[in-house]
């Protein structure tokens, strides 16, 4: 195994690099007879795609997806799904200045290290290009826990030292998609674009969060031990390029006391609720039926507009200036690949569990 799968019952493996022919992927483990709506899978497709934003890349991917198996009259098949991306706008030439240079920041030098050798040309197989296969898997992945009437959102919390201190459960997370920034808090909209806008001119980038609040999740997900449904979360929002830092629940847990943190039981409408969601939903691993709370944050992208020192393969000192169409912030189109790798995560455990007893 390469690291390239996710999941175990409901299985993501991805295939492609930034500026190959195309990317793709095949999802395995998906219950045959869904209803699939194909527009929706290209509406969250079109949400991260380069060009979705005035704030991001100026790359012009249409990123509309072929279904190659696994479909048949609108429903799945319960066989593997295969699917194809193509790319359109690759322009690999602009990278053969990075032959012999390693980037500073990016995954140049580490891969080769790996492997013996790498794709220079946007970096290959490391390239966040990739994540549009992990959006069309999350996009059916989401469709199978509507069934269930789990609901997963997300939008950007940070940017750089402007936070969010809204709650963002009691956010309308839906209305990120109505501005650049994709903050649902519309008292950040404006700062935070400004200062991406700042960020760009000056040649520079800048680094952000994204929060994620997963409504609906039934109680009983999560396999602990090492599979506990926080854990696999957070292994999910790492694997997503530029990712540093993920946090689930009360941010400030590590500075308090028990008294404080833990989340005490009350009967609510007929039910045993916690009172408060200290623990962001999931408690021993497991998901206590409350709103699933997340963070994720990402580093400043590493290409920017600026001279920087570097080495080439033989060791020498050179100065790099980095050509190519990149975003000043990552953040903005990451709302969707956040949101669709938490919808595989809780849709391979959704399945998991019907596994857990009779």
């Amino acid at each position: 195994m390469r690291g390239n799968t996710i999941g175990r019952i409901f299985r993501l493996t991805t295939f492609g690099e930034s500026h190959g022919a195309a990317i793709g992927g095949v999802i395995d483990g998906c219950p045959a007879g869904l209803e699939v709506d194909l527009d929706a899978i290209q509406r969250e497709l079109d949400r991260r795609r380069p060009g979705s934003t005035p704030l991001g890349t100026a790359r012009n991917e249409a990123d509309r997806v072929e279904f190659l198996s696994g479909l048949h009259e609108g429903r799945t098949t319960g066989t593997p799904i295969a699917f194809l991306l193509r790319n359109t706008d690759a322009r690999g030439g602009d990278y053969d200045h990075l032959k012999d240079v390693y980037r500073p920041g990016h995954a140049d030098r580490t891969w080769e290290q790996k492997f013996g050798l790498r794709d220079h040309r946007g970096g290959g197989r490391s390239s966040a290009r990739t994540t549009a296969a992990c959006v069309v898997g999350g996009a059916l992945a989401r469709q199978i826990l509507a069934q269930v009437g789990v609901v997963v959102r997300a939008h950007v919390s940070s940017v750089g030292h402007l936070h969010s201190t809204a709650d963002p459960t009691h956010l309308d997370l839906d209305r990120a998609w109505d501005n650049p920034v994709r903050t649902a808090d519309p008292d950040r909209v404006a700062p935070m674009q400004a200062l991406i806008e700042q960020v760009r001119a000056e040649g520079d980038s800048i680094g952000g969060s994204i929060t994620l609040v997963a409504r609906g999740v039934p109680p009983g997900l999560g396999e602990p031990v090492f599979d506990k449904l926080h854990a696999d979360l957070g292994k999910a929002l790492l694997g997503i390029n530029a990712a540093k830092a993920f946090e689930i629940g009360d941010p400030g847990a590590a500075g308090r006391r028990g008294s404080e943190y833990n989340d005490p039981f009350a009967v609510r409408d007929g039910d045993v609720r916690t009172t408060s969601n200290h623990s962001g939903g999931i408690q021993g691993g497991i998901s206590n039926g409350e709103d699933i709370v997340c963070r994720v944050s990402f580093k400043p992208v590493s290409t920017i507009a600026r001279a920087q020192g570097t080495v080439d393969r033989d060791g020498n000192a050179v100065t790099l200036e980095a050509k190519g169409r990149h975003d000043p912030c990552v953040v903005p189109r990451a709302v969707p690949i956040v949101e669709a790798m938490a919808c595989l995560v809780l849709t391979d455990h959704l399945l998991r569990q019907r596994t857990a007893r009779l």
